[in-house]
């Protein structure tokens, strides 16, 4: 990925971001939104991935790392926080590659939405129901 297309697909992370409702927004503040151009290596092999494989590591699109809010405890103490990540290669590849501007955008605020869903304590199922799968 190039610098340029970070910048577009970054931009294209604000614009979603600005739309959104503030009280989904305030949630970064607890689970921060990480923008990377793909999974790491090690997240890759969790999820029986080939972190060598073009394909595998253009197959993720988010992931929602730590505890969600409904599995937290006030008695938990030295828990990270959790994160909220997207991954540019993975949206964009799902979205049909870069000349579809308005479908990356889409993928992107349904990406989130689904890791903040997460966040609040959704499942898959959860998820697909609401539309966010």
């Amino acid at each position: 990925m190039t610098d340029e297309e970070r910048e577009v697909f970054d931009g294209l992370v604000d614009e979603v971001i600005a739309s959104l409702p503030a009280r989904v927004v305030a949630i970064f503040d607890e689970a921060p939104l990480l923008v990377d151009d793909e999974p790491a290596p090690e997240v890759l092999r969790e999820f029986g991935l080939d972190p060598s494989s073009e394909e595998d590591r253009a197959s993720l699109c988010g992931l929602h790392t730590g505890l969600a809010i409904t599995e937290r405890s006030v008695e938990m103490d030295g828990v990270l926080p959790s994160q909220i990540h997207i991954y540019r290669v993975g949206i964009v590849r799902e979205a049909g590659g870069w000349a579809h501007t308005d479908e990356i955008r889409e993928q992107i605020r349904i990406t989130i939405l689904h890791e903040v869903g997460h966040e609040m304590g959704l499942d898959e199922d959860d998820l697909e129901e609401l539309g966010y799968a």
